[in-house]
């Protein structure tokens, strides 16, 4: 009998299936909106696209102030000393070795598209350091597409 009007009692005060207790009438909770904790409304490709598009700029846009300010200085320093050390920038391929190094410059974003501009890096490595100089480049390139698709990550809700 207890368990009766108890029953009553909760459907009598008002309260809604699906409202948390203590909460005005009304108030629904994640679970059953489908909302998840950290999704926001809005365009969320818009921290996958400038991330590509601008190392750490996916963190940024999300005010991970700290995680883009890393990404962003391991990315650039990457990409400068691939530079620096003459490394190639791949612009055209023909074989399945130089499509996947086109692959990981292209992750670089605007970072490889101004140096095509600017005819930086070599057109063909010459030394062991050159070589290198490559590998930074195309490294910096993938770590790039990773951290776009981390924000990405954190701006759906899948990652805190």
């Amino acid at each position: 009998m207890a368990t009766v009007e108890n029953k009553n009692a909760a459907a009598n005060s008002g309260s809604q299936p699906g409202s948390q207790p203590g909460a005005p009438s009304g108030a629904k909770t994640g679970a059953k909106t489908g909302a998840k904790p950290g999704a926001q409304e809005g365009f969320v490709y818009l921290p996958l696209i400038a991330g590509w598009l601008v190392p750490g700029a996916g963190h940024f846009l999300l005010r991970k102030w700290g995680r883009g300010a890393l990404l962003s200085g391991s990315i650039l320093a990457m990409f400068v000393l691939g530079l620096t050390m003459q490394g190639k920038l791949y612009s055209n391929a023909h074989e399945i070795l130089d499509i996947l190094g086109l692959a990981g410059d292209l992750g670089n974003g605007l970072l490889y598209i101004a140096s095509q501009i600017l005819g930086l890096g070599a057109a063909q490595t010459q030394t062991t350091i050159a070589d290198y100089g490559t590998r930074f480049i195309v490294v910096a390139g993938l770590l790039n597409v990773i951290a776009a698709v981390d924000a990405h990550n954190l701006r759906t809700g899948r990652k805190s």
